[in-house]
């Protein structure tokens, strides 16, 4: 919806907006209640509203409990009080080039943007840069109208790859290794500055022509925990894993609420009657049987293959922080081939590294190279006779995606039969279970499968599925 002159940028005035702003952070995931909500208001009402940072801080202090939240309120910040409204007349001041023939001169203005990076305190600029890029470059003609697109406006000059002018501007005869190494990685950081600005001037240029609330449903980062495992960029997935810690504090917090609900026992029904004889019948005092609890084990079937790589890696993560909820936690994976890989998961080892040992030590890969779930199951079931017993809990992940080779339903039968739990976490789709080489709609004939396609939905199922 774009602007016009009929339209009032704020039709409910600055708490309306305000308003519609926290719908939008809640929309997102970020919990904003309605003390937060006053606190933002209060905020507004002694901020200098011309000073646009300063406004965006104290909202963020206001409105954020989390730091992992700031990505995502930052997009909606930029799409809720944008830095301008339609094209800024930014061409007397920063001007792009042109050959004689109207064509972009893309070397000059690549030299002039390795200099603007290169020179201190250069923002300002840098953001009409980035505006006149978008406008002049970035619009393209839509069915629906002129748009614009980050990508064609970055296409051209290619930013990325002006690392090493940049550093010439930045760099002089003799300077240190160290200096050096700062100068670079500060460069660095320069760049990906000024590809977020122009994205987010991308961003406030669609918005708007089609409305705010539809920019910010597909243009804006989403939670970490709300991020598809299977279409996670290495930045989400990265942010996942800073976010382990927390999610498996959270579990355990959930494990020990009903470990203690646990703890009552059953009703005893026998004794209940007994007691209820003084009161004519009436259970009044219940009594319950002798809790007799038991040491709860953890058995781990994981796919390591490529496709589910992002989902395996994290619940591998989230699991290994949960330990100590367990007596004991035995971890397989497989890709055709199944091989214990518990010895490469303690407190002090890195994700990154287990992975990298369990592909160059374990035997998970047979002559094949792709997923067969049927071959892994079998092996696991022959090599591993001890590891599924009446007191285990199974914990199988993956796509359940055979490559059309047998699913093996019998072997997962029996594992499913001796164990005392065992549940199947799926990441993809229910509505694809079953498509092309997903044997997912037979293997949940015989175990319950589950669909976890993010953080936030594999923490919610696992703190319900893990025996206390």
């Amino acid at each position: 919806m774009a602007v016009t002159e009929d339209r009032p940028l704020a039709p409910h005035g600055l708490p309306g907006h305000l308003v519609g702003f926290v719908e939008a952070l809640r929309a997102r995931g970020i919990p904003v209640g309605p003390s937060e909500t006053v606190d933002a208001g209060r905020v507004l009402s002694v901020l200098d509203l011309l000073d646009r940072e300063a406004v965006r801080e104290g909202l963020a202090c206001a409105l954020l409990r989390r730091t992992t939240h700031r990505a995502t309120y930052d997009g909606l910040f930029d799409l809720w009080f944008p830095v301008a409204i339609g094209e800024r007349d930014a061409a007397a001041e920063v001007e792009l080039p042109y050959l004689p023939d109207g064509r972009l001169d893309v070397p000059e203005l690549r030299r002039m943007l390795a200099e603007m990076l290169a020179e201190e305190g250069s923002g300002a600029q840098q953001a009409l840069m980035a505006s006149q890029l978008v406008e002049q470059v970035g619009q393209y003609q839509s069915a629906r109208g002129p748009s614009f697109s980050s990508y064609q406006a970055l296409k051209e000059v290619q930013p990325q790859t002006l690392l090493a002018q940049i550093l010439a501007g930045m760099t002089t005869p003799g300077m240190s290794d160290f200096d050096t190494e700062i100068a670079r990685r500060t460069a660095r950081t320069r760049i990906d500055n000024f590809r977020r600005t122009v994205e987010a001037e991308t961003r406030r240029r669609v918005a708007e022509r089609i409305g705010k609330e539809r920019v910010a449903s597909y243009g804006v980062p989403r939670q970490a925990e709300d991020v598809d495992f299977l279409r996670a960029s290495q930045a989400e997935l990265a942010e996942l894993k800073r976010s382990t810690q927390r999610l498996a504090r959270i579990l355990a917090s959930r494990l020990a609420v009903r470990r203690r609900h646990a703890k009552r026992g059953e009703i005893d029904l026998r004794k209940t009657l007994r007691r209820s004889m003084s009161t004519g019948g009436v259970p009044i005092d219940l009594v319950n049987r002798k809790p007799r609890p038991g040491r709860p084990e953890l058995v781990l079937l994981c796919d390591v293959s490529g496709s589910v790589a992002g989902f395996s890696n994290f619940t591998l993560l989230l699991v290994s922080a949960l330990r100590e909820q367990f007596s004991k936690v035995r971890i397989f994976a497989f890709v055709d081939n199944t091989d214990e890989v518990t010895r490469f998961f303690d407190p002090h080892t890195q994700l990154d590294e287990a992975l990298q040992r369990i592909f160059a030590e374990a035997d998970i890969v047979g002559f094949n190279g792709h997923s067969d779930y049927g071959n892994a199951l079998t092996s696991f079931a022959a090599d591993f006779p001890d590891a599924v017993t009446s007191r285990s809990a199974l914990l199988i992940l993956g796509d359940a995606r055979t490559n059309y080779r047998d699913p093996e339903l019998q072997t997962l039968s029996d594992l499913v039969g001796i164990a005392k739990h065992a549940h199947w976490l799926n990441p993809e789709p229910r509505s694809n279970w079953g498509s092309g080489d997903s044997a997912a709609d037979r293997y949940q004939q015989v175990i319950e499968m589950h669909e976890c396609r993010s953080a936030s939905q594999l923490t919610a199922v696992v703190s319900q599925l893990l025996p206390v």
